[in-house]
């Protein structure tokens, strides 16, 4: 059986992919490790490539931070297919505050713990969710490492990469408050799809990929 290696988003762990249904494959989730403290998003995307063994003409679906990994990965391994999903190819994609965020880098005064005790304030910008889907996403984050979180912050805001890599899919959603889709070149766009879509909309999401996983 095929593996296929998934990368989940910032705040987020394998749960994030409860709804994604690919019996076909063997589904391998990449468990976040603790970064160093100097490591770029290439840098952590190697350390990702060593912990699971990631080989040539592998398949790795990112969301979010874990599409931009993805796209490190893609870098350093020639893979089959780099699956994208609410995320961003290049740093030309990026939304504007992250160029704001960059100048003015008020971010590094919240420390994490933030982030991980308060999700009832982050939620709304990544979409509507059922009562289910709210409590996961919410123990996702109170059990997210606050040095991650801090980490992939900076990394996230500071990651500069223009170049194109081959064999890239990309599915984004027309309701995405993270990465406005009309930045966004050569996505599939889902119809109402928020950053979260991969909880309301997996039933077109793996449709999506399983016709991908096809090519």
């Amino acid at each position: 059986m095929d593996k296929i290696y998934l990368i989940s988003g910032l705040g987020a762990d394998y749960r994030l992919f409860k709804h994604i249904e690919l019996p076909d494959y063997e589904m391998i989730h990449m468990h976040w490790i603790e970064p160093d403290s100097g490591n770029t998003l290439a840098g952590y995307a190697g350390k990702l490539i060593d912990k699971y063994n990631v080989q040539p003409n592998s398949v790795v679906i990112g969301v979010s931070l874990g599409g931009m990994l993805t796209i490190e990965v893609a870098k350093q391994v020639q893979l089959s297919k780099a699956i994208l999903i609410s995320s961003i190819k290049t740093s030309d994609e990026a939304p504007w505050y992250f160029s704001f965020f960059r100048n003015f880098p008020f971010y590094k005064l919240i420390p994490g713990k933030f982030f991980t005790s308060f999700g009832i304030l982050i939620k709304p910008v990544f979409g509507h969710m059922e009562k289910e889907d709210g409590l996961m996403f919410r123990s996702m984050l109170e059990n997210s490492s606050p040095t991650f979180i801090s980490w992939a912050m900076h990394a996230v805001l500071n990651w500069q990469s223009k170049t194109a890599v081959p064999n890239v899919y990309h599915i984004t959603g027309n309701k995405d408050m993270v990465f406005n889709y009309k930045k966004i070149k050569g996505a599939t766009i889902i119809e109402g799809g928020t950053h979260i879509m991969v909880f309301d909309k997996a039933e077109q999401i793996n449709q999506l990929l399983r016709e991908i996983l096809q090519k």
